[in-house]
């Protein structure tokens, strides 16, 4: 097995310990090992999860793969920061936003969060390789302009390393739920080819510690553009929204990080395809926790989508319910860039915030068992 700073398994190294006084969701804690290995048990909670609310953990120490995966997030969180800590002019040169991509930099503030026009307080920079998405790695796509720290040919490597493994894991997440729902072999995998264009990216986020006196929400409560989110993240500020059954909106509560797990949640992709059986729930980031809210919080993400020409809609599986409505059909790459650029208030162009929205209505109706689809 591959050789790995203990520190970063047991604990999160600078980092003010998680409070024990705030309301945490109660996410099953899954084993990376126990699914490789087949455990028949391991895919029934795997499966209850994505049903019940789409998110939980990964444990990521019992396995050789989530071991390496550990080891390459480390040393990703350090490329991060030194990324984020170019200028803002120098960043601002690879915000590809204005060509109608979704890949690149965005600046704290260009988006719009919420109804009432507060903006988002997160940098991202989204990478696709030579930079270093899956398209351009594979040869795929044409190299982006990138940082000279992007092009190097030891980050390069290190985030297809990491961006394969990661995709190793949403291939055998896709694989479990295409047997549980029915489904003809690999249907799942095959769409999501590695092979094929498609919106996979890994994401850098920066969130600097907000005024004491002006704590908020800073990236609004959505739900996920694609398939499977797989989040590395050493700092509280996730929260999802619990269901609820009585007409509430559901009790937001925090994501505690904990040390060697990743959280993984679905996306609206995996409701679509399942005409609702799978969920993709309402989330978002707020201030940390306590003594954590004075700290700059950094985050590192592998977002699956399906390839470019896939359409969203319900596949044919014996365990997914029926259509009774006529739904859009609208291919991956149209709903993605629609939902990461339909709120970017720097483009100049009119927000449509219904437009922009995913499958969060569909999840608050099920909340409500209303559900028509």
């Amino acid at each position: 097995m591959p050789s790995i700073n203990k520190e970063s398994i047991v604990n999160f190294p600078n980092i003010p310990p998680f409070p024990t006084d705030v309301p945490t969701a109660p996410l099953l804690q899954l084993s990376l090992g126990k699914l490789l290995s087949g455990d028949p048990i391991e895919f029934n909670r795997l499966f209850q999860a994505s049903v019940d609310i789409g998110f939980f953990y990964l444990d990521f120490r019992d396995s050789e793969l989530g071991v390496s995966l550990l080891r390459d997030t480390d040393e990703l969180f350090d490329v991060g920061k030194t990324l984020f800590e170019l200028s803002l002019e120098e960043k601002k040169k690879y915000d590809f936003s204005a060509q109608n991509s979704y890949f690149g930099y965005k600046g704290q503030g260009a988006a719009v969060i919420d109804r009432d026009g507060n903006l988002d307080r997160n940098e991202f920079y989204n990478v696709r390789p030579m930079t270093a998405s899956k398209d351009d790695i594979l040869g795929i796509s044409n190299q982006l302009p990138a940082p000279s720290i992007l092009q190097q040919e030891e980050t390069r490597t290190l985030l297809k390393s990491f961006m394969l493994n990661s995709h190793k894991i949403v291939t055998l997440i896709l694989s479990i739920l295409n047997d549980k729902l029915g489904l003809q072999p690999n249907t799942l995998p095959n769409l999501h080819r590695q092979t094929s264009p498609s919106g996979d990216q890994v994401r850098w986020v920066k969130a600097p510690p907000q005024p004491l006196s002006n704590r908020r929400v800073a990236l609004g409560q959505h739900t996920d553009f694609g398939s499977i989110t797989v989040l590395m993240n050493r700092l509280g500020g996730l929260q999802v929204q619990l269901p609820a059954t009585d007409g509430s909106q559901g009790e937001w509560v925090y994501v505690r990080p904990i040390p060697g797990f990743a959280v993984i949640n679905l996306g609206d992709a995996m409701v679509k395809f399942t005409n609702g059986l799978l969920r993709s729930n309402i989330h978002r980031v707020n201030a940390p926790p306590g003594a954590q809210a004075d700290c700059t919080r950094h985050s590192l993400v592998y977002f699956a989508r399906p390839e470019d020409q896939v359409i969203l809609r319900r596949l044919d599986g014996s365990n997914i319910p029926g259509l009774k409505d006529v739904e859009e059909e609208v291919c991956s790459k149209e709903w993605i860039i629609r939902r990461a650029l339909g709120r970017r208030v720097d483009l100049g162009k009119e927000i449509d915030f219904e437009k922009a929205a995913g499958t969060e209505e569909r999840s608050r109706r099920r909340n409500l068992n209303l559900r028509s689809e």
